[in-house]
Formats: C-alpha cells, sequence, structure tokens
C-alpha cells in the first residue's frame, strides 16, 4: 500500500518551510524572510500515530505573478496538488486575509482535493483568534490555528489530515497486480522500455528529454501474470531545467517510487552512471523497494570481453549504499535481453515475499557471531540475543540485543550480508531493527 501524500502550498512567506521543518523532524527546507526562497520542492516522510505519509514542500504560490521564479513555484504548487491525496493551504495571520490568498483557494477548489486550511504564526492563541475567523471567508472549510516556529495546535491540524487518509477497508481493495516503476533522468529510454515490454506505442517517445509529463500505467501480461508498469517524467539536475515540464519530476518519481514494489532505475549506457542516478535510486532504496538497474542502450556500446565487468563495478561503486540490487544490460531499441526483466521481476516479488523461520534464522545468526565476535566498548560486549522476522514487502527482522548503543552499523550490515548469503534476497532490501531486550542493560 503507497502512503498518502500530503503537499504544503500556500503564498510566499506565510511559514509553509518553517511548517514542514517542523513535521519532518529536521532542518530540510531552507528558511529564510524572503518571499521565494524555498525553491525547490523537498520531501520527507512523517508518522503521526498510526499514519504514515510523504510531505511535500512547495514554493510560494503567486497566482498573477509574471516573474519567471514565481511562475516556476507556481508550477510546482500545481503539480504538488495534482499528485497530492490531500493539501494542506498555508495561509498567515499577522499579514490577514489578501487578495491572492483567495486565488490560491480557487486553484485549490478547482483540483477537487481535499483541502486542510491552516492558519499559522498564531504564536498567542488567546490574542489572535478574533483573527483567524476571518480566515472563514475564503469558504474552503475550517481554518485551524497553528504556530510552525512554536511547535503550537500541530495535533488537530494533523488529525484532520488523516481523516481524509483512505481507510483499512479501501485499502483491502488495492489492485494486488506487481507495480513496477520506471524512473531514471530525462531521454535514457524510459518510455521506449514501457513500449517494447508492452510490444505496442503506448507511450508517446521523442528524443526531447521530458516529454513524459505524466506517470501514465501500462498493464502488460507475461506468461498469464499482469504487471502494471509506471513510467514517469525523469529527474533532472537543477542547473539543467529549462522547461516547466521538468519541475515537477521530483515529485512525480516519488509518488510514482511510491506506488510501486519494484523500482527499475533505467542508466543510459552512453553517459554510465551518475550522481543524480545515485539520488534517484536512494529514494527507491529508503523506502524498501526492490530494485533493478537497467544499463539501457547497449547496443551502441562498443564491446570487449570486460566491458560488462567494467559497468558493473562503476556502478557498485556509486550505487555502492546498494549492493543488492540487480544490474542488467539492455537495448529497448533492439529488444536485447529486455523479457529477462520479467524473470528478474518475479524472482524479486519472490524475495519480496520470502519469510524465513524463526529457528533457521536464529542457527544463521548464531554461525555469524561465532565467525566474527560481536564488537564491545570500554569493556562493555554487544550481546546478540535472537533475531526474528516480522513483516515483508519489504522483510524486516528484528534483533534483540543487550544495549542498541554497541550494535555498529558495520556489525549489522555483516549479520545482513549473512542472512542474505543464506537466503539470496537479491534486489531486495531488508530492513534489520535492533531492540533492546528488557532488563537486558542490568
Amino acid at each position: 500500500m503507497s502512503k498518502p501524500i500530503v503537499a504544503v502550498v500556500g503564498r510566499p512567506n506565510v511559514g509553509k518551510s518553517t511548517l514542514f521543518n517542523a513535521l519532518a523532524g529536521e532542518r530540510i527546507s531552507i528558511v529564510e524572510d524572503t518571499p521565494g526562497v524555498t525553491r525547490d520542492r523537498i520531501y520527507a516522510d512523517v508518522q503521526w500515530l498510526n499514519y504514515n505519509f510523504t510531505l511535500i514542500d512547495t514554493g510560494g504560490i503567486e497566482p498573477d505573478s509574471k516573474d519567471i521564479m514565481l511562475s516556476y513555484m507556481r508550477s510546482q504548487a500545481e503539480v504538488a496538488i495534482e499528485t497530492s491525496d490531500v493539501i494542506m493551504f498555508v495561509v498567515d495571520v499577522r499579514q490577514g486575509l489578501v487578495d491572492e490568498d483567495f486565488k490560491v483557494a480557487d486553484m485549490l477548489r478547482k483540483s477537487g482535493k481535499p483541502v486542510v486550511l491552516v492558519v499559522n504564526k498564531v504564536d498567542d492563541f488567546a490574542k489572535f483568534m478574533p483573527d483567524v475567523y476571518e480566515f472563514y471567508n475564503l469558504g474552503i472549510g475550517e481554518p485551524y490555528p497553528i504556530s510552525a516556529s512554536g511547535k503550537l495546535g500541530l495535533g488537530d491540524m494533523l488529525d484532520q489530515v488523516t481523516k481524509y487518509f483512505p481507510s483499512k477497508d479501501e485499502k483491502e481493495e488495492e489492485d494486488e497486480r506487481p507495480k513496477i516503476a520506471i524512473v531514471g533522468k530525462p531521454n535514457v529510454g524510459k518510455s521506449s522500455l514501457v513500449n517494447r515490454l508492452a510490444g505496442e506505442e503506448r507511450v508517446i517517445v521523442t528524443n526531447i528529454a521530458g516529454t513524459t509529463r505524466d506517470a501514465i500505467d501500462t498493464v502488460v501480461k507475461y506468461h498469464g501474470q499482469e504487471f502494471v508498469f509506471i513510467d514517469t517524467a525523469g529527474l533532472r539536475r537543477k542547473s539543467k531545467i529549462k522547461e516547466n515540464i521538468e519541475y515537477f519530476s521530483i515529485v512525480r518519481t516519488v509518488a510514482a517510487i511510491e506506488r510501486s514494489d519494484i523500482v527499475v532505475l533505467v542508466i543510459d549506457a552512453e553517459e554510465g552512471v551518475t550522481e543524480q542516478d545515485a539520488k534517484i535510486a536512494g529514494i527507491a532504496h529508503d523506502r524498501g523497494k526492490g530494485i533493478i538497474i537497467a544499463v539501457n542502450k547497449w547496443d551502441a556500446i562498443e564491446k570487449d570481453n570486460k566491458t560488462v565487468n567494467k559497468y558493473t563495478d562503476r556502478i557498485r561503486k556509486v550505487l555502492s549504499f546498494m549492493p543488492y540490487a540487480e544490474i542488467i544490460f539492455i537495448s529497448a531499441l533492439t529488444g536485447q535481453r529486455v523479457n529477462k526483466l520479467f524473470d528478474l521481476i518475479e524472482q524479486i516479488i519472490q524475495f519480496q515475499n520470502l519469510r524465513v523461520p524463526t529457528g533457521v534464522l536464529n542457527e544463521v545468526l548464531t554461525e555469524a557471531v561465532a565467525l566474527q565476535q560481536p564488537p564491545s566498548d570500554k569493556g562493555k560486549p554487544l550481546r546478540i540475543y535472537y533475531i526474528t522476522q516480522v513483516s515483508v514487502k519489504p522483510p524486516t527482522f528484528v534483533l534483540f540485543v543487550n544495549d542498541k548503543s554497541l550494535a555498529h552499523f558495520s556489525y549489522v550490515r555483516y549479520i545482513e550480508n549473512k542472512i542474505r548469503e543464506t537466503f539470496g534476497f537479491s534486489g531486495t532490501s531488508l530492513k534489520i531493527i535492533t531492540r533492546e531486550r528488557k532488563g537486558s542493560k542490568e
């Protein structure tokens, strides 16, 4: 089940980034007292009570502005609105109700999306509440007073936001077909790959970067199994952004990855793996998705018997945080090895749903600990009691120890590698959570 997406929108300088940072729990957005300082959309995962959702920050909307930067931010916000499940419309109690707020409210009404009206900078509820009531005039519902900087009123606001999330009953009705997001930079051949997989021209393909404006779902049947491929607009480095259609690719990519089970990151063989590819891969890795690296345009490369190894080593180096990713060399143009993608996808689906019995897991753990003793700090050793698997998609394990602070990242990674050596899990992200057993510190 994909997480709901919540967009924070509003005029410049009403405190959207401060609110975003308060909810995200860290200072991610640049916050300055200058309109338009949040130049690029930023996203974060947020947890409130039993709800998890993706929060999107946007540049401020100035509906009638002809200024290039403000037009750019308006384009961003429009796509955030389009992509989101719920919109938090932020206004400023100190500035009061202004004409631009009415225009933004009109934009939001036309979207048909649920809107929560957030009145920010209410640092003193007794003093500012009469001014809060003025915002009823926007005609989009009850205003929720908050202070983003003082972290006041956030609970009531979030309670209202989460009311619009799908219920558990709705979640159960969700499409169970495997969903595969095809992601990557512009012009690497994502749409061509989807067309080749589908066996027909289902997506417009040109050599102009950024042609695919929207995420498009294509259903492909292979050996009796239906797969849903999600084609996205590619990510592009900020310095190269020229057209409006590139502004919102990051959010489309996040939304597509959120909906998917497996991510196919398409890399241009002629260009090689880049930092931008690593950023896209990082989004998929952080969300625990299955990952395939598809090196496209392989037919255009002059090869010898070392070429594959050279490319593989380079990819493993740049994407060192995901050594489990599957790598395949393809040509969407000629169809070379494209059908092998289905075999990899089916293999990863099996691993994503694999459950390992606790007894077998602990045999592997015992052997791993015997081969490499756990670390110690100031004479206090890490004691590992047992491990158990608690969920799938991604496979998630809980490691019970005497003291979490002693469970160094490198040793947990060593245990993960031992699990992978025994059970495979290729192309599949694993999560290992360390927990202290009650009373173990004493």
